[in-house]
C-alpha cells in the first residue's frame, strides 16, 4: 500500500467526454537545440489552480490495482492528492516546496518528510517544481542548464546527455509544439532506470496538457503506472484539505 500512496504522489491521476488530442508533426534535422528548448517552454501553462479528476492504474511484481484520484494544484505552492477505490476515499497527500505528506486509511500510517522519499522510489532526485513538471508534461529537469546533443529519432527530436557521465537522460519532443513525448533518466551503477511517456495531448484554454502518463520505474523492483486525465478545470475556487486522523502511526520511508 505504501508504495501505491507514493507512486500518486509523483504523479497523477470521472467524466467520460472523448479524448481531444492535439495535431504533432515529424521532427526536421536541421533544427538547432536551442529551438528545440525554446519552443518547448514557450508552451505556457499561465494558470493559478488547476483541477484534475484521473484514472489510474498502479503494476509491480506482485499486485495490480486501478483507483480513481482528485488533484488539485495551486501552481508552485501546493499538489494536494485525494485517491480513492472503488470511489472510497483511502488516501490523501499534500506536497509543498518544503515538505511531501501523506495518510493511508488501510493500516492508519502516516508519514511526512522532504522529497528524499520521492527521489528514492523513483530513482531520481525530485523537487516540487520537478513533481508539478511531470503532472503538466513539461521536462522534469530545467533543460536550459546543460548541454545536450540533438539528433532526430522516431520523426522526434531526442535531446541527450554526453556520455561522460553516471547519469544518462534522455528527451524526445513532437516537431508541431515541442511538446514531451518521452523521458527518461538512468543511472547505470546504482541500477536506476526512469521512463515517463506521454501518448498525446489536449488543448485547453490555450495550454497544453497531457492525456494521459505511463511511467515505469525500475532501482530494485520494477513498477508501473498509467494515469489518464477523465476531467481538467483551471481557475476554481479549491480547497484543499489535509488533517492526519487522530491515532494514526507516523512511518519513516527510506
Amino acid at each position: 500500500m505504501k508504495s501505491i500512496i507514493s507512486a500518486f504522489l509523483i504523479v497523477f491521476l470521472i467524466g467520460c467526454k472523448p479524448k481531444q488530442t492535439v495535431a504533432t508533426a515529424a521532427a526536421n534535422e536541421n533544427t538547432e537545440v536551442s529551438k528545440v528548448i525554446n519552443g518547448h517552454y514557450k508552451n505556457q501553462h499561465d494558470f493559478k489552480t488547476l483541477n484534475i479528476r484521473a484514472n489510474a492504474k498502479y503494476e509491480d511484481a506482485k499486485q495490480s490495482h486501478s483507483m480513481n484520484a482528485d488533484i488539485r494544484i495551486k501552481k508552485d505552492e501546493i499538489i494536494w492528492i485525494n485517491i480513492k477505490f472503488l470511489g472510497i476515499p483511502m488516501a490523501k497527500a499534500m506536497i509543498t516546496p518544503t515538505k511531501v505528506s501523506y495518510y493511508e486509511k488501510i493500516n492508519n500510517t502516516y508519514f511526512e518528510g522532504d522529497f528524499s522519499m520521492l527521489s528514492n522510489w523513483l530513482g531520481t532526485d525530485l523537487d516540487f517544481q520537478k513533481v508539478q513538471n511531470l503532472f503538466l508534461g513539461k521536462a522534469i529537469d530545467d533543460l536550459t542548464k546543460d548541454k545536450w546533443v540533438s539528433e532526430v529519432v522516431e520523426k522526434m527530436f531526442k535531446l541527450s546527455l554526453p556520455n561522460d557521465s553516471d547519469v544518462a537522460k534522455e528527451f524526445y519532443f513532437e516537431g508541431a509544439n515541442f511538446l514531451l513525448k518521452k523521458e527518461t533518466i538512468s543511472q547505470a551503477s546504482q541500477n536506476r532506470n526512469l521512463e515517463i511517456r506521454y501518448p498525446s495531448y489536449k488543448e485547453d484554454k490555450g495550454m497544453f496538457l497531457p492525456n494521459e502518463i505511463n511511467i515505469k520505474a525500475e532501482q530494485k523492483d520494477k513498477i508501473a503506472i498509467d494515469i489518464e486525465y477523465k476531467n481538467t478545470t483551471f481557475n476554481e475556487n479549491l480547497s484543499y484539505p489535509y488533517s492526519v486522523p487522530s491515532g494514526y502511526t507516523a512511518v519513516e520511508i527510506n
